[in-house]
C-alpha cells in the first residue's frame, strides 16, 4: 500500500467538447474537487494560457493555434501545440506530480507521454476511442471505389495497421485502462501491459425518470438517439429501422435525435419521422432522455456508451448491437435488447406491442443505473495507480 495521496497530472484528449473522453474527464476533475485531491488537468481550450487553482485542483488550459485542423465538428488537432512545452514544464515542476495520466494519441496526450519520459514519471493511459475501427469506417468513401473483395481486405488492413500504431503508442505507459473487458484483453495482448477496467458512471439525480414531461395527449412512441451523427456511429441504421417499421405497418412513432455531426444533413433528408434537437446539456438533455420510450443506439464502435447509461438512468430501455461496450451495459431482455442491425426493427416492434414488458424494462433500467457511480469508477483508478507508484513519497521534480 502507498502511504501518500498521489499527485496526478491528467492530460485529456478533450475536455469541453461533446464526446465520451470529455465527459469522463470533466467527471474525473469533479471527483478530485469533491475529494480535494492534488490533481492537475492540462488541456486544450479557449482560455489564453490560463492557470487556475481551486484548493488542491489545478487546471492549465492552453489554446490551439492557427495551424489546428478539424477532426470533428467541435474537436481539433494542433500540430504546433509543442509551443506550450515550456509553460507546461514550469507548471509540472511547481505541481510536482507523482504520475501522469493521458487519454490517447492527441497532441495533448503525446506531450503528456513525452513529459512523463522527460521527468521519469510513471505513465498511465486510458483507452476511450476505438481509433482502429473509426479509421476503417471513415475510409468507406475510398473503399466504395474498389471491387468488393478488395474493399473488404483493404478495410481490414487499415484497421490492423491503425491498431498496431495505437498499440505502439499505448505500450509506453506502465498501466492501461479500458472501459470493457474485451478491450482490456485486446490491449494486454497487443501492448504487453497490464490493463485495468475503467467503466463509466452516471449522475442518477440529473438523469431521472421524473424529468419526463410529455403532453398527456402525446401517444406516439419516441425513439431516441444521443451522440455524434457520424458514420462510425452507424446512424444510417436509424433510417433502416424507420423504413422497416413502416413496412411492418407500425407508424405510431417518431425519433428524437440529439447531437450533431457530418451525417446530419443525410439523416434530415431521409429520417422524415424525426425531430433534430441539436446539442443539449444539463436539464434540457435530461428532459430529452426522460421523454423517450426507447433508446436506439446502433453503434458498433463505442468502447462503452455513456449515453446508453444515461438513457437507462432516465428509465429508458436501450436497443444496442452485440459489438463494443454498450452490449456490456444492457442486460438483454431485462433493461433493453441486444440485436444485430437486421434485427433492430423487429425487437423495437416486439417491445412496443408488449406494454407490460416495456414497463418492466423501464423499472429495471433505472434500478441498474442507480448502481453505477462515478466515485466508484475513479476510486478504482486510484487503487490501480498503486501498482505503478513507488512505495514512498517521491522527491520533488526538477526541470
Amino acid at each position: 500500500m502507498i502511504d501518500f495521496t498521489p499527485r496526478v497530472a491528467y492530460f485529456p484528449d478533450s475536455f469541453h467538447e461533446i464526446n465520451g473522453v470529455a465527459h469522463t474527464s470533466r467527471h474525473f476533475e469533479a471527483f478530485a474537487r469533491r475529494r480535494n485531491l492534488p490533481f492537475l488537468c492540462v488541456r486544450a481550450g479557449d482560455r489564453e494560457q490560463s492557470l487556475t487553482k481551486d484548493g488542491n485542483v489545478w487546471t492549465l488550459e492552453l489554446p490551439r493555434g492557427i495551424f489546428s485542423f478539424g477532426l470533428e465538428k467541435d474537436l481539433r488537432f494542433d500540430p504546433a501545440f509543442l509551443r506550450h512545452v515550456p509553460q507546461i514544464e514550469e507548471v509540472l515542476v511547481r505541481f510536482a506530480p507523482d504520475l501522469i495520466h493521458i487519454t490517447g494519441p492527441s497532441e495533448v496526450g503525446m506531450l503528456g507521454a513525452g513529459l512523463a519520459h522527460h521527468f521519469d514519471l510513471p505513465l498511465a493511459a486510458s483507452w476511450h476511442t476505438n481509433v482502429h475501427e473509426y479509421a476503417a469506417r471513415r475510409a468507406e468513401w475510398f473503399l466504395r471505389m474498389l471491387p468488393p473483395e478488395r474493399a473488404e481486405s483493404t478495410e481490414q488492413k487499415i484497421e490492423d495497421l491503425t491498431m498496431t500504431a495505437a498499440a505502439k503508442f499505448y505500450s509506453v505507459a506502465r498501466m492501461l485502462f479500458a472501459p470493457n473487458r474485451e478491450l482490456c484483453a485486446l490491449l494486454e495482448r497487443t501492448t504487453g501491459r497490464e490493463c485495468r477496467l475503467m467503466p463509466r458512471g452516471v449522475d442518477a439525480e440529473l438523469f431521472h425518470p421524473a424529468k419526463r414531461s410529455r403532453k398527456p395527449g402525446d401517444k406516439e412512441f419516441v425513439f431516441g438517439f444521443v451522440g455524434r451523427l457520424s458514420i462510425e456511429k452507424n446512424v444510417t441504421q436509424l433510417v433502416a429501422v424507420q423504413d422497416e417499421l413502416e413496412r411492418m405497418g407500425v407508424t405510431n412513432f417518431r425519433f428524437l435525435i440529439v447531437g450533431h455531426g457530418a451525417e446530419e444533413n443525410w439523416l434530415r433528408e431521409r429520417l422524415h419521422r424525426a425531430e433534430f434537437a441539436g446539442v443539449l446539456r444539463g436539464e434540457a438533455l435530461s428532459a430529452a432522455y426522460a421523454g423517450m420510450d426507447l433508446f436506439v443506439f446502433p453503434s458498433h464502435t463505442d468502447t462503452f456508451g455513456n449515453v446508453v447509461l444515461e438513457a437507462l438512468a432516465s428509465g429508458v430501455p436501450a436497443i444496442v448491437t452485440p459489438h463494443g461496450g454498450p452490449c456490456t451495459i444492457v442486460r438483454d431482455g431485462e433493461t433493453g435488447r441486444i440485436a444485430p442491425d437486421e434485427g433492430f426493427a423487429a425487437v423495437v416492434a416486439e417491445i412496443l406491442t408488449d406494454p407490460a414488458k416495456h414497463e418492466a424494462m423501464r423499472i429495471a433500467a433505472r434500478k441498474y443505473a442507480e448502481t453505477a457511480s462515478w466515485d466508484a469508477v475513479f476510486e478504482g483508478v486510484y487503487d490501480a495507480y498503486e501498482a505503478i507508484l513507488p512505495q514512498a513519497a517521491p522527491v520533488p521534480l526538477s526541470a
